[in-house]
């Protein structure tokens, strides 16, 4: 939802706002919009990604920040919060209020029914701005389903993904691993909905005599 007013905000007419403000708003091209709350798998699956990513970085100098943490794609001049964040080495901040990082690695988000279609496109999109990003992950709340997209050598995105909690998820640019059913640890899926009669494959005498 957008924050109205008529005349666009400046950059640091946004951060002052949003350094006083006790919500989260993301910014571009002059508004703000308000990031709504998450559900409890939601939050969930964030704080095992923290936990798992941590663990495998614990001797690397590389932090995991949640989604408190404001990153700023610089060339299209977005400002955002995602899932989680991973920087390592030396961390870039646009000012020294030191809370909007300039230089992620890897990007982490957890999808939800109403930020889906964004995270996945125009999202993405202005996230591939970011010079220092190597990796973009989505992780559904829904199912077992890890989706990871790595910048190659030739700064083409190669796509890969894990289905199911036996599954591991290799993410190259931090040289890590993680597991399924750790990242889902104590999630509960929803059931399954049920399949429509006119959705249902024909049966198998029904195949076999076509």
């Amino acid at each position: 939802m957008s924050v109205e007013r008529v005349q666009p905000y400046t950059v640091a007419e946004y951060l002052e706002f949003e350094r006083q403000s006790p919500e989260r708003h993301e910014f571009y091209r002059g508004e703000m919009f308000l990031m709504t709350g998450a559900s409890r798998w939601h939050n969930l699956v964030v704080t095992n990604l923290c936990r798992e990513v941590s663990q495998k970085l614990k001797d690397r100098p590389c932090r995991v920040y949640p989604s408190d943490l404001r990153v700023h794609a610089g060339d299209c001049g977005l400002y955002t919060y995602p899932d989680v964040t991973i920087v390592c080495g030396e961390e870039e901040y646009l000012d020294d209020h030191q809370d909007t990082l300039l230089n992620p690695l890897v990007l982490i988000e957890v999808l939800s029914d109403s930020t889906e279609k964004y995270d996945r496109g125009r999202k993405f999109e202005m996230y591939r701005t970011i010079d220092s990003l190597r990796a973009y992950v989505l992780v559904s709340q829904d199912r077992a389903l890890v989706e990871l997209y790595e910048l190659q050598d030739d700064r083409c995105w190669k796509f890969s993904v894990a289905s199911g909690l036996d599954e591991d998820i290799s993410i190259d640019s931090l040289q890590i691993e993680l597991a399924l059913a750790e990242i889902y640890d104590k999630v509960e899926f929803p059931p399954p909905e049920p399949v429509e009669d006119d959705e249902k494959p024909a049966d198998s005498d029904q195949l076999l005599s076509n």
